[in-house]
């Protein structure tokens, strides 16, 4: 057992010694900031030179991912190098193919309405900005009363909706061919009158009915549009689909909008895979792109307009 510390008073007697509070807490302190401080001395020799078996193989792993890269980046300029290859040849093709040149970025995208601004002089380019804005209005009150019929003619008990759907399902702005027009074929390079629309797709994709209708007709052949089917679908309005590789419906059918009708094919005289679609009422030909913008986003739409209309070279 531990003696009681004792101290003197001024009469030189003896007298037990009192710890004050504040030496208690300073002593308190010292002594915790001291366990802290060799806890933490402790781990870090521990850390420095023993390892842990998670430690190890992280560092194992590091090490060979290390050993790796420089590999891998050689690898990745190599696959850059053939990318980039691939991506001429392909512009290269889409030229000679469609006499344009290819997309690289959406075309909807590459507008810009007020191009050519920072060339004109400060004191007109407000003219000018309000010119084109104008231009803009006006296109905007064009198509309001156009919308603005539709909902007319939509009203009419006795109006039929023209086909309004897309043919081929999961059709992109991309796969837009040759529009109505005269385009060059692809046979004779010459510019001959084109009556429908080029929709790219693989061979054996499935093809459907734009609207209800009746087929009216039925070809098989190995010239010219190649096995074909026609539906009515009524106050004058037809479609048409060529060069299918296999005809499932048969003259007479009825039909309702979206039944499979035929796959793509590559029938009669056709430069690729591809479904020539075309839209017709009585004896007018119609371009079937404008039939579309119910079927997809504006701005979707908006590019299907715009690469139909560049595409110079038909695929039939």
């Amino acid at each position: 057992m531990m003696g009681s510390q004792y101290t003197f008073d001024e009469n030189h007697r003896p007298r037990k010694a009192r710890t004050s509070f504040g030496t208690v807490i300073r002593k308190t302190l010292t002594f915790f900031i001291a366990s802290v401080s060799m806890a933490v001395l402790y781990y870090i020799i521990f850390a420095l030179f023993f390892s842990t078996d998670e430690e190890r193989r992280l560092r194992q792993e590091n090490k060979a991912y290390q050993n790796e890269l420089p590999e891998l980046e050689e690898k990745e300029r190599l696959l850059s190098d053939v990318v980039e290859g691939l991506r001429i040849k392909d512009d290269r093709i889409y030229e000679e193919i469609f006499h344009a040149s290819a997309p690289n970025v959406d075309p909807i995208k590459s507008i810009d309405i007020l191009s050519g601004l920072d060339t004109i002089p400060d004191r007109t380019i407000e003219r000018a900005t309000a010119e084109r804005i104008a231009v803009l209005e006006s296109k905007a009150g064009t198509i309001e009363a156009n919308f603005m019929e539709i909902a007319r003619l939509l009203g009419d008990k006795d109006f039929v909706v023209p086909p309004m759907s897309l043919p081929l399902k999961k059709f992109s702005y991309a796969q837009t061919g040759a529009s109505t027009g005269e385009k060059v074929n692809p046979f004779y390079k010459v510019k001959i009158r084109h009556n429908g629309l080029d929709m790219i797709a693989p061979s054996g994709e499935a093809v459907y009915a734009s609207a209800d209708g009746v087929v009216s007709e039925v070809v098989r052949s190995r010239k010219g549009l190649g096995n074909v089917v026609t539906i009515d679908h009524g106050n004058g309005y037809k479609t048409r689909y060529a060069h299918l590789a296999d005809i499932e419906v048969g003259k007479g059918r009825v039909l309702r909008k979206g039944a499979r009708i035929g796959y793509v094919g590559v029938s009669g005289n056709s430069f690729a895979p591809h479904l020539h679609y075309e839209v017709l009422r009585d004896s007018l030909i119609l371009d079937p792109v404008n039939h579309f913008f119910a079927s997809v986003g504006p701005e979707e739409y908006v590019n299907m307009l715009i690469m139909s209309s560049m595409t110079g070279q038909s695929m039939d």
